[in-house]
């Protein structure tokens, strides 16, 4: 009997690419043989309230680059999920659970799991450490870096 072969679909806004989004790609493309990525692009991340710092043409390049990914495509409005699992005959529905229940109503066209996060590391997190550091007036990060040069030629 030969076996099916499944269609693994996320979506997600994949700014300041990191290791918690590697591996959850990593993850979803073992469920499958094929994996679709949507990228929210920058006009439907704005109507969510969401700035991005790296723009859709160069978030999608990078996860397109990606050995895991098959097939990147641009996420543009809310209801193209159901449009996408239908186009693309996905088998599985997979995000991170962070949305669980969100997604539920796709049940009936194909499987939806909610993938657990990796812990310790997020966007959100780590553009408000870039923000905290951005406010560091730009004479301490002088003074700091001249002080470890000195600490680096007293260790010489």
């Amino acid at each position: 009997m030969e076996k099916k072969l499944k269609t693994v679909i996320t979506y997600g806004t994949f700014d300041m690419f990191h290791i918690g989004h590697l591996r959850m790609l990593q993850r979803l493309a073992e469920m499958g043989n094929k994996l679709i990525v949507a990228v929210s692009s920058d006009e439907f991340n704005a109507l969510k309230g969401k700035k991005c710092l790296i723009s859709y043409e160069q978030r999608a390049e990078i996860i397109g680059n990606l050995k895991m990914v098959d097939l990147v495509i641009p996420e543009t409005h809310w209801e193209q999920k159901v449009e996408d699992v239908q186009k693309y005959d996905v088998d599985i529905f997979a995000i991170g659970d962070d949305w669980e229940g969100k997604f539920d109503f796709l049940k009936e066209f194909c499987e939806v799991k909610y993938m657990e996060r990796t812990k310790d590391i997020s966007t959100t997190q780590l553009k408000k450490s870039l923000s905290k550091f951005l406010t560091i007036p730009k004479e301490d990060i002088i003074r700091a870096l001249e002080v470890l040069e000195i600490l680096k030629k007293d260790l010489e």
